[in-house]
């Protein structure tokens, strides 16, 4: 049932079939009309085999195919053992596509396939629970027909999905969802779905918690500071408690500062829009950010200043500042006394650049993608000498990032850093 095909043995069989054709009609003296009449029943023979395998194939329902015989054998074997690979390889494929979509329910966020025509062809339970699908009903719908926020419209007409969009859930107004489309395949679509409300929730408690008790720390670190001024001076110049008194007034102080720079932080936060129609003076802030300067370096650093007046910035002239402020800080704090700061705000390709550069400590590689994290700082023990609370930069990435800016960090260990921010183009007011 299974001998393979054999192209000498159909051969043969053909040479013998015609060979008794021959003998017999020169035994009969009839040659043509022996061999015509043996050709004329080899071809019906072909015939019943045809219309056999015919009938098996569209009509019986049987797996296996009929007894073959002769040189058919081998096409009806051959048959069967494809078709037995074929079986086969769709119980693999039936297999695999179980096992992807186990794994896709398995999934902790809502899965969608979608064609080049952002068609449904396929979705998760999870996308039926928060995005209100109903499977297999939303099978070939568009799937901007069923998510109808505007956003999401806009977000799948733009084609342009490196940022993720964050909108309700059609399902409830109460849910956030992140959505992220992934290209893959033959123009194919992956949506990716996945429900941050618990998340937004716990930002805006410690948003919340952050601003309330900063500003609940406020009065008393004010009460307690006018006290010990009062008390330092009733105290003679030469007393014991002078050291004790002058180190509780320079810790209240601390304490005072990093209160003041998250407050400020909590207020940025707070701040999602910035009215970027206002054109901010930086000229007029360079020469505050240089008395801060100069007031902070009490003359230990060569400090300068180089400023192009002819451009301004689109923005908030506090956040900015505050940015600007904050960077010329640290670098003066990280910089050893007799060192070199160059503060420059000039004209590059992309915009207007804001650098500042120093002769400081520097920072090693590992460090310098964290720089911008809350209360992180690189060297605890320096930063508690310096006075930096590890908010700094984190009020800077904040305020840039309202500007459609980001912090830039260049620094080698031990020879300095360079901390830069670029305004974009469509930011910026030239004067003529």
């Amino acid at each position: 049932m299974l001998d393979s095909y054999s192209g000498y043995r159909l051969l043969l069989r053909l040479g013998l079939f015609l060979f008794i054709l021959l003998l017999l009609g020169l035994l009969l003296d009839q040659v043509s009309l022996v061999m015509i009449l043996g050709v004329i029943g080899l071809l019906i023979w072909h015939y019943r085999q045809l219309s056999r395998l015919n009938y098996w194939l569209w009509k019986d329902k049987k797996l296996t195919p009929p007894q073959g015989s002769g040189s058919w054998e081998g096409v009806f074997n051959g048959i069967y053992r494809l078709q037995g690979k074929n079986r086969r390889r769709v119980g693999q494929l039936a297999s695999l596509l179980s096992r992807f979509r186990q794994g896709a329910e398995a999934l902790p966020d809502a899965a969608v396939v979608l064609d080049s025509e952002h068609n449904i062809l396929w979705c998760n339970k999870l996308a039926q629970l928060i995005l209100g699908f109903v499977w297999p009903q939303d099978s070939g719908q568009r799937i901007d027909n069923l998510i109808r926020h505007p956003d999401f419209s806009a977000y799948i007409r733009k084609n342009a999905f490196a940022e993720p969009l964050e909108i309700p859930s059609p399902v409830s107004e109460r849910r956030l969802l992140e959505i992220r489309l992934m290209p893959y395949g033959d123009r194919q679509l992956l949506l990716i779905a996945r429900d941050k409300t618990r998340i937004h929730q716990l930002e805006s408690m410690r948003k919340d918690f952050v601003a309330n008790v900063s500003h609940e720390l406020k009065t008393p670190l004010t009460v307690l500071q006018g006290y010990l001024e009062i008390m330092i001076s009733m105290e003679e110049a030469d007393s014991i408690n002078q050291k004790p008194l002058s180190m509780m007034q320079q810790q209240t102080s601390r304490m005072q500062s990093m209160v003041e720079q998250l407050l400020a932080l909590s207020r940025i936060e707070a701040g999602t829009t910035v009215d970027l129609s206002k054109v901010v003076d930086m000229s007029s802030m360079f020469s505050q950010l240089k008395v801060e300067a100069n007031a902070l370096s009490m003359g230990d650093y060569d400090v300068t200043f180089d400023c192009d007046v002819t451009v301004s910035p689109h923005g908030d002239e506090l956040q900015l500042r505050s940015a600007c402020s904050n960077l010329i800080s640290n670098a003066i704090r990280y910089t050893s006394p007799g060192g070199k700061i160059v503060i420059k705000w000039q004209l590059v390709n992309s915009g207007a650049e804001f650098s500042v550069t120093d002769t400081g400590v520097g920072i090693a590689p590992q460090h310098i993608y964290r720089l911008t994290e809350r209360f992180y700082r690189v060297d605890n023990a320096r930063s508690s000498k310096t006075g930096g609370s590890g908010l700094g930069l984190a009020i800077v990435k904040h305020a840039l990032g309202h500007h459609h800016s980001q912090l830039l960090v260049t620094s080698e260990l031990g020879k300095g850093s360079r901390f830069s921010f670029i305004i974009p183009n469509h930011l910026l007011a030239r004067k003529e």
